[in-house]
């Protein structure tokens, strides 16, 4: 490709971001579009925008960048968490890295590369892409070791950049868990895989277990069911409450008191109110016998464990409880506002199964993407897209119509497949089983990076026909050579891949098309109010796998195609401008997984070092470099080394609590009186958060089934139902 399509292909992404970032700073500005752009703050802060009409309203202005700057990582910190702080931070390790690559790259190997061959330039506008890369240096050519010193100066930069985020983000992570005194999960156990307790009751079997085995230290459980003969229990206690509606119009010498209802089917800020002498408050108000009960306990298929401290709860959720491994099955539980409660009515006998199924339709799903990917390839190669398409051989015989469909057209059209995949895995990730949304989320952002990482990556590189991508498959051996002599022939595709989906795309992030469109259609389609509750939160499992990915780019392609290296610095620097915005501004924080990515970005940087250098030695072995060839082995060890050394340090502290942590929390709260009070709010604080018909749209919008499961609040006195609904209401 030449050099002039490429530039065509930057000229139409420049303008399209151009286009909305300009957009951007006008519609931010609007009052009807509040809830689009400042979602966040409206949902945590009660932000409102001035409604007063100013001509600034319709100019652009790039202030809203200067906003986001002048927040420091504390700011971010408790507004967002410390994921949105891991997610930033990598992205400003990645620009200080390729910062480096960029300076070494251009002024180093890119000379080096272009001037690699006795021959006659042309224009740089007419010139071939491939002549800006390794693959223009000729064998022997005494100018490799320039290229094996760039690989050791971006390497050893990287790992010592690296080890020091990992250093930082690990110490974040453990002042974190310092700082969430009162994060109920410490303190509670999910119960799963409960045996049959022949004649006893449920609730007696687990409450005698856990005093049997973990007497001094076990407080309480609530069970969890399925919506069965336990959701008569619930339709009754919502005649209940229609009673107490249909008395809401006393007469005006009558007391009252007001009370608010948390367990009833209506909205929770719904009042109703207790009139004395006037409804009968017994237990015959509602018609449950025992044996009802007994029945809706076999519909039990979980519940929450809770302890007197976080030391005793963490042993009981590493340790087996049984000798039969698949019963009295123990995790520790998510946070109360993080639990996904559909798949808690999974058979924990069957995640296996689930697990194993998904992993065949992941791989399935992948190689079926080979066929589009397949096809955007073809578009690049002018002459198979005249085999293909004879029709069109007049029109691609025009310069600019050449330029546009080789250049921008197979970026564009592989973007708009590439749509379709978070959907796909964020399903696989829910069928899966997963108990939190946290968990479900990195489930998906790890399908996904996987996904992105064969289909964008590998399966582009090795173009050609489908046959020859499934011969490099089963030919593993010949795979670095055959990626060292591909990556240069694709570097014009990956560069305009990063203007497309990297550029284009944060523009578009920024400016919230779906949220803008999906916000008019309420608004003036249906007349709906503005739902804080509708508040999006950040999506980490698409944008996470774009970021590793573009970074595994700029390491493969550093001293093969250098080119690429000053489009993914702009991606970087834009791109920590647009996500710091997003976060301050667009989406809450409802649940936070603890910085626990953070193993994830760091393994992908190692992997793609490793690679990096894996194709490096089979570019010097083409090359006939046995010189370089054989530095990069040792630097291939050394890295590798890095990695169990990070491994060792930093591994465990982002997988497991540490005992000297849990105690002394434990022992601060105990000295304080807090311990009182945080047992207190652990028998109500996993069902205040349990989805209730008010919350089905919401859950609706993420995906979830509120209707899966029930908890019942008052476990140890489950036969006497009105009085815990009177102290629930208190």
């Amino acid at each position: 490709m030449e050099f002039s399509a490429l530039m065509t292909s930057a000229g139409i992404n420049v303008g399209l971001c151009a286009l909305f970032l300009c957009l951007y700073s006008i519609l931010r500005k609007q009052p009807t579009n509040v809830y689009v752009y400042f979602g966040r703050r409206i949902a945590q802060e009660h932000y409102r925008e001035t409604e007063c009409y100013t001509l600034d309203r319709l100019v652009p202005s790039p202030s809203w960048i200067l906003k986001a700057w002048g927040n420091t990582e504390n700011d971010i910190l408790h507004c967002a968490g410390l994921d949105s702080v891991v997610f930033l931070r990598f992205l400003v390790f990645s620009i200080r890295v390729f910062s480096i690559a960029t300076i070494v790259c251009l002024f180093g190997v890119l000379p080096a590369n272009y001037f690699g061959r006795d021959m006659l330039h042309k224009q740089i506008q007419l010139e071939s892409v491939e002549v800006f890369s390794i693959a223009n240096v000729k064998e022997g050519s005494r100018w490799l070791w320039v290229h094996c010193l760039a690989l050791y100066i971006v390497t050893f930069s990287s790992c010592a950049l690296l080890y020091q985020e990992s250093k930082n983000i690990s110490r974040m992570r453990l002042a974190y868990i310092r700082r969430s005194p009162h994060n109920l999960s410490h303190f509670t156990v999910l119960l799963r895989s409960i045996p049959n307790p022949g004649g006893e009751m449920l609730r007696d079997t687990i409450r005698n277990f856990f005093r049997n085995y973990h007497g001094p230290s076990y407080l309480s459980h609530q069970l969890i069911y399925r919506t069965g003969k336990v959701q008569k229990l619930m339709s009754s206690a919502e005649k209940v409450y229609r009673k107490f509606v249909q008395l809401r119009l006393p007469s005006s010498n009558t007391r009252q008191r007001l009370y608010r209802c948390g367990l009833c089917g209506g909205d929770k800020t719904t009042p109703f109110r207790f009139h004395k002498n006037e409804v009968d408050l017994n237990e015959k108000s509602i018609d449950l016998t025992f044996a009802d009960i007994v029945q809706a306990e076999k519909d039990c298929i979980a519940a929450f464990v809770f302890f007197k401290t976080r030391y005793a709860a963490a042993i009981v959720s590493q340790l087996m409880q049984s000798p039969n491994p698949t019963l009295w099955v123990t995790d520790q539980a998510p946070e109360p506002h993080d639990v996904y409660w559909s798949n808690l009515s999974i058979s924990y006998n069957w995640l296996w199964f689930r697990r194993v199924l998904i992993l065949v339709t992941s791989i399935a799903f992948m190689f079926a993407f080979l066929l589009p990917v397949t096809f955007v390839q073809s578009l690049t190669q002018l002459t198979q897209m005249k085999k293909m398409f004879p029709f069109f051989r007049d029109i691609l015989k025009m310069p600019m119509v050449t330029k546009v469909v080789t250049g921008y057209l197979p970026s564009v059209i592989l973007l708009l497949f590439f749509y379709t995949v978070p959907p796909v895995m964020m399903l696989l990730s829910t069928i899966e089983g997963s108990i939190s949304r946290s968990d479900r989320k990195k489930s998906a952002c790890h399908k996904i990076l996987y996904f992105t990482l064969w289909n964008v990556f590998f399966v582009n590189v090795l173009s050609g026909s489908l046959l020859t991508q499934l011969n490099a498959i089963t030919r593993p051996k010949d795979l670095a050579s055959q990626l060292a002599e591909a990556i240069p022939k694709q570097a014009t595709f990956f560069i305009t891949y990063v203007l497309t989906s990297g550029w284009v795309g944060l523009c578009s992030e920024i400016m919230q098309i779906f949220a803008l469109v999906y916000n008019f259609i309420r608004k003036y389609v249906f007349k709906l109010d503005d739902d804080p509750e509708l508040v999006p939160t950040f999506p980490y499992h698409t944008e996470i796998p774009k970021v590793l990915f573009f970074g595994l780019l700029g390491f493969t392609c550093s001293i093969l195609a250098p080119l690429i290296l000053p489009f993914l610095l702009v991606y970087f620097c834009l791109g920590y401008a647009v996500y710091l915005n997003q976060i301050l501004n667009v989406y809450v924080c409802k649940y936070d997984m603890g910085g626990t990515l953070w193993p994830l970005m760091h393994n992908t940087t190692v992997f793609s070092m490793v690679l990096t250098q894996i194709i490096a030695i089979a570019v010097f072995g083409i090359k006939l470099s046995k010189f370089s060839a054989g530095f990069t082995i040792l630097l291939i060890i050394g890295t590798l080394l890095f990695n169990e050394y990070c491994r060792q340090r930093f591994s465990s502290i982002f997988t497991s609590l540490s005992v000297q942590d849990l105690i002394e929390m434990d022992r601060e709260d105990e000295l304080s009186g807090r311990m009182e009070d945080i047992h207190e709010e652990l028998l109500s604080g996993y069902y205040k958060y349990f989805p209730d018909k008010d919350s089905k749209k919401s859950d609706k919008c993420n995906g979830e089934n509120s209707d899966s499961t029930i908890v019942n609040p008052f476990a140890s006195n489950f036969s006497q139902v009105i009085k815990p609904i009177r102290s629930e209401s208190l």
